[in-house]
């Protein structure tokens, strides 16, 4: 409101021109009001009398409405008459008054239903998205907005928000109890004979391609004071013993070490559950291990290795996420767009987020209008709003000036036939 544009500029030349119309028929009138009056003194006949109450009427209605519509901008003459110059001197007012009324009219709940349900959002929307050409657009402006979320977010930031809601969720929680149920359940359906069945192997695999190095180990243990020979057959005989012991527990499954290892899983998984000293111990170790350094790098990098996916899948056009997403939201579209269940809940969810933003933010919008008004300068407000207006309120001029001519007219006649 600080500029005229070139439109503006156009719209005020049509002012211009329409004034100039409004005021040369007040002229006209004028004129003819003295040559009537000059052609009854100079004997005319009756009908300059007839033509001077109809100038003179026209006259009296061109000066009224010129008056009504100046008061509306400016004071008439610079004359400070009571109540002219409106538009200057109410712009605030006008402002409040604006506000309060898209207020009450524009932002209740009842009109925001009504509009919104009337429009049939849900299925209009199901409509627009069934068509591929339209699930493409969308589907691209979503990746381009998350790509746009993603750039903006700061990796140390969203690092440090995921490592400590990571630390803080795993520091709240007892993990034991949890363990404990897991371990029982994995032991009671014999899940972890597979593990089991996995190590010994790898083991015996191991036992076998290192023989030499086993023999030695023990040989090196053994006192400075027993003859080489004597370790050496110790040696072979502690090999040979764990080889069978480690074959025996692979090839047969109810091995009574394998036995064992069950009772005490068992066992350590009860304890986890019900014996406090366990339980204690898992926690701090779990503190221990979550305070490492690497574990909370560990935390931090999830991130970037997930930022990084998520960018890449966004950016392809053919990856499995957007096209997870067309084909879903191709999907939602021919169903909102056929079946009235689904557009009767969009329906409400609309109106029930429009009514809440009206309902909560109506104080907000409404002094947006108001304090756009005040801050407003008044007199380039009042001349920009006549150059709006001003041309519409110049053709009053002359409809007062065509009416009142006609009325005096009519009352003149009317007077001289009631006095003849």
């Amino acid at each position: 409101m600080t500029t005229f544009s070139p439109a503006d500029e156009e719209k005020r030349r049509g002012v211009r021109q329409m004034k100039i119309t409004a005021t040369g028929l007040l002229l006209l009138v004028a004129l003819v009001y003295v040559l009537a009056k000059w052609a009854s003194n100079a004997g005319a006949g009756g009908w300059a009398g007839y033509v001077a109450a109809a100038a003179e009427a026209g006259m009296v209605g061109a000066l009224a409405d010129w008056f009504a519509v100046t008061a509306l901008f400016r004071y008439p003459m610079g004359l400070r008459i009571p109540h002219t110059a409106i538009i200057p001197n109410k712009k605030d007012q006008l402002g409040v008054s604006l506000g309060e009324f898209v207020g009450e009219n524009f932002l209740s709940q009842d009109v925001v239903r009504q509009r919104l349900r009337a429009v049939g959002i849900g299925s209009r929307l199901g409509a627009w998205l069934a068509l591929p050409d339209n699930t493409d657009r969308v589907t691209a402006e979503l990746a381009t907005a998350l790509r746009g979320a993603l750039t903006v977010l700061r990796d140390s930031d969203v690092q440090a928000v995921v490592g400590e809601a990571v630390t803080r969720r795993a520091g709240a929680q007892e993990i034991a109890p949890g363990i404990g149920k897991m371990l029982e359940k994995v032991v009671a359906d014999g899940g972890h004979r597979r593990a089991v069945d996995l190590i010994v192997a790898r083991a015996q695999s191991w036992l076998i391609l290192h023989d030499d190095q086993v023999m030695d180990a023990v040989q090196g243990g053994a006192p400075g004071w027993t003859p080489r020979f004597v370790d050496k057959r110790v040696g072979e005989r502690v090999y040979k013993e764990l080889l069978r012991f480690v074959t025996e527990m692979r090839d047969s499954p109810e091995h009574p070490a394998r036995g064992a290892l069950d009772r005490f899983l068992t066992d350590f998984a009860s304890d986890l559950q019900s014996d406090t000293d366990t339980r204690a111990r898992v926690e701090r170790l779990k503190g221990e291990v979550l305070g490492r350094g690497e574990v909370q790098d560990l935390i931090a990098s999830a991130w970037t290795s997930v930022r990084s996916m998520i960018v890449s899948a966004a950016e392809d056009e053919r990856s499995e996420l957007r096209l997870r997403v067309r084909a879903s939201l191709l999907s939602l579209g021919a169903r909102m767009a056929t079946e009235t269940k689904i557009q009767g809940k969009v329906d409400r969810w609309v109106e029930d987020a429009a009514v809440y933003v009206v309902t909560t933010y109506r104080r907000e919008i409404t002094s947006l209008i108001t304090d756009t008004v005040a801050s407003w300068d008044a007199e380039h407000t009042t001349k920009k709003i006549e150059a709006h207006i001003g041309r519409d309120l110049q053709f009053i001029r002359i409809n007062g000036t065509v009416v009142g001519s006609l009325a005096g007219l009519l009352i003149y006649t009317v007077t001289r036939m009631l006095g003849a």
